[in-house]
């Protein structure tokens, strides 16, 4: 490393003891960023991504399903649905009006708060999983493939 550089080192993880100890060991290092999860890095990291519309959803009502990622819950039909953080997230970006197609690019952007650069598998497989949620519960909305653009959600049945 040359002189008069600082390094970044970033330490992500829910438990506190190992936080602690990266501290402990990493003191005289350089900046030590420390954070809970990944949300947590990217807000300080990125405190101004989006334009308002792509920023932290609110609550979102789309028939019989209300998604709340503020609250961490989605329910379909008064019943609360399992969804990861991740998932409640996405779902809530494609019920929120006006109801259209998201583009990947979009979606990266909003959810996952960075760039697109051009690799849909994490994206492909958080859908996968939604959609395997979704079917789990009769007459639930469907996330639809608009190919080589994005993904849309259709009301439920």
């Amino acid at each position: 490393m040359a002189s008069g550089e600082v390094p970044l080192v970033v330490c992500v993880s829910t438990d506190v003891a190992v936080r602690e100890r990266v501290v402990r060991r990493l003191d005289d290092f350089g900046t030590v960023v420390i954070c809970s999860d990944l949300s947590e890095l990217r807000a300080m990291l990125f405190p101004m991504v989006g334009n308002g519309t792509d920023s932290e959803p609110g609550p979102v009502s789309l028939g019989d399903l209300s998604v709340d990622p503020g609250g961490h819950l989605v329910t379909w039909r008064g019943e609360p649905l399992a969804l990861t953080r991740l998932e409640r997230e996405l779902l809530a970006r494609l019920a929120s009006a006006p109801l259209g197609v998201w583009t990947y690019e979009r979606l990266f952007g909003s959810v996952w708060g960075g760039a697109y650069l051009g690799d849909t598998a994490i994206l492909h497989s958080a859908v996968k999983r939604l959609r395997r949620k979704l079917r789990a519960v009769e007459g639930g909305p469907q996330v639809q493939t608009v190919r080589g653009v994005g993904y849309r959600l259709a009301p439920a049945h």
